[in-house]
Formats: C-alpha cells, sequence, structure tokens
C-alpha cells in the first residue's frame, strides 16, 4: 500500500513484544484500527488521519528517519544502536511510553567465577548490539571483539562462538535456562515514541501534536489517582506534602463542619496503601482513591 499523503503514518512493530503494547496504547488514546488480516503490512485508524505501518522494529528508525512515516514507536535499544551507526540521521525522541523495559546486560557462564569487568579484556562477546557494547567497553577501557549475532545470542557460548554475550534481558528467565548470569548492566531501555526531523507541513504538524496529546494523556492516567479526602483546615501543610506527585490540591470548606474541608488532588505517581496510612496519620479522613479514565494535558 503506497501512502495516503492526506494522513500521518505511525511505523510500529509488527510483531514481537512492543506490538501488542503499541497497539493497546493507540486504542486506549481512543483509536479504531482496522487491519487486514495478520499478514498485512499496514493498518488504518477509522476515526482519525493515521495509518500504520507494520515493520520489523529495527526497520522503525530508517523510516523515521527518511521521512516515510512521521512518528514511530520503537524501544530504546533499537533507538540508541541506530544513532550510533547512523550519526548523521537524527530522530527526535518525543516521549517515554512505560511499557516495554528491559536492560541490556553483559552476561557470564554460571561455572565462571566472574568478579570484575577487567575479565573481559580480551575475550569475544556475543551481542545483536554492537555499537552500544563497543561504546560501553570503551567507556571502562576494556578492549574486547565483538561478534555481532541477529538472533539466538544466548546460544553463542554453548556453540564456543563466544565466551561472554550482551544481550537484552527483562525477566531473566532465558539467561537461566541456557546456564547464564547477568554480570554487568550496559544500557536501560523502554518503548518510546519518536518522530522525524524532515521537513513537515502545518496540516501534518497538526496530525501530529492531536495524536501526541492524546498518547500523552493515556501516559498521564496509567499511575495517575484522583484522591478525594476530608480533613481539618490546620492538616493541609502536612497532607499536601505526603499528596505522591500532586500539583496544588482543591480544597473546598465542608458545610456546617467548621474548620474542616475536603481535598481533591490528581496524584501523578503510584499510591500505595503505606501512602493511605501516612495520610490518615496527618488527619485525613473519608479517604477515597479512584483511577482516571482519560486526562487531557
Amino acid at each position: 500500500m503506497s501512502p495516503d499523503r492526506n494522513r500521518i503514518h505511525l511505523a510500529v512493530q509488527k510483531s514481537g513484544r512492543l506490538s501488542e503494547e503499541s497497539l493497546s496504547l493507540l486504542k486506549g488514546a481512543g483509536l479504531r484500527l482496522s487491519r487486514g488480516g495478520k499478514s498485512s503490512l499496514s493498518a488504518r485508524a477509522d476515526n482519525y488521519p493515521l495509518d500504520l505501518m507494520l515493520v520489523r522494529d529495527d526497520d522503525i528508525p530508517t523510516f523515521v528517519a527518511d521521512g516515510v512515516c512521521e512518528l514511530g514507536i520503537v524501544g530504546q535499544n533499537v533507538l540508541e544502536e541506530y544513532a550510533l551507526g547512523q550519526p548523521d540521521r537524527r530522530i527526535e525522541e518525543v516521549a517515554r511510553l512505560g511499557f516495554g523495559r528491559c536492560s541490556l546486560k553483559i552476561a557470564a557462564p554460571d561455572s565462571l567465577n566472574f568478579f570484575k569487568l577487567k575479565m573481559l579484556e580480551g575475550q569475544r562477546i556475543a551481542t545483536s548490539y554492537p555499537n552500544i557494547l563497543r561504546r560501553f567497553l570503551d567507556t571502562q577501557g576494556i578492549s574486547a571483539d565483538i561478534v555481532t549475532m541477529r538472533g539466538a545470542v544466548e546460544l553463542a557460548p554453548r556453540l564456543g562462538i563466544a565466551r561472554f554475550i550482551c544481550d537484552l534481558v527483562s525477566t531473566g528467565a532465558t539467561l537461566d535456562a541456557n546456564g547464564l548470569a547477568p554480570v554487568a548492566d550496559v544500557f536501560d531501555s523502554e518503548a518510546v515514541m519518536i518522530r522525524t526531523l524532515k521537513p513537515v507541513d502545518a496540516p501534518h504538524r497538526a496530525k501530529m501534536d492531536g495524536l501526541l496529546t492524546r498518547i500523552g494523556g493515556v501516559i498521564a492516567t496509567q499511575e495517575s489517582k484522583y484522591i478525594v479526602l476530608n480533613a481539618p483546615e490546620s492538616a493541609l501543610p502536612a497532607i499536601s506534602k505526603i499528596l505522591p506527585g500532586a500539583e496544588a490540591p482543591t480544597v473546598v470548606p465542608l458545610v456546617g463542619r467548621p474548620g474542616q474541608v475536603a481535598v481533591q488532588a490528581v496524584c501523578q505517581e503510584s499510591v500505595f496503601w503505606e501512602t493511605l496510612e501516612r495520610l490518615k496519620g496527618a488527619g485525613a479522613s473519608a479517604i477515597l482513591v479512584m483511577p482516571i479514565e482519560k486526562m487531557m494535558m
């Protein structure tokens, strides 16, 4: 399908760990998506001038850098590897999306008594992220041979390809299953929204900004909670300090209860039971915590 130039275009991973959560984010932003089938390389929003291009994750930076897609959702690990290999082709990161969190780590065989990074000196390290790994080794003053692989990196020690590996780790189960243990953190990653730095006309810019505003609202509600409580007016300074990530709360006098107020606040950080206990200890009562379905920042 050739791109419709009256619509904006968003590159998204076709399959894999970021695909499902990326589509869920867009649905949370109110987009109704139509897709031709599982093998289709595109999808269309029925209620917004947006087309999705469903591609390999390591192709997304290229699509955005070339301006084929104005926007993209990609892991920071992929973006950083691309940026180090293509320093003249810049892309702007516009939002961190809060999912797809993982770490690029160096791992060693369980049987090896690894206790310092200098043990990597002169060794072979297999990875799918040679540019990020090379930068890390350079900052540590370590010279090692990097073996670039496109998959199954964790098999490299068993096959004798390399003694160490550098690969993405989320739960660590894959490393454990292959007799490996992480020994160094190289790069932390999560999904990000990126946009092209190619010239974009005013109508397209407005459509992009509208979509980013919606997505920003979805991200803002992921951890945010709406808190309502009653408290003595004298307790307001202490309560305001406890409310996590809240801006100035709304305070309303309670009718027929002199010196008592109702406090309403949007908290943009997690609200734990410990938070409620601290609020109660500061004098709050009738504390109500509610999820926020939509928020426009």
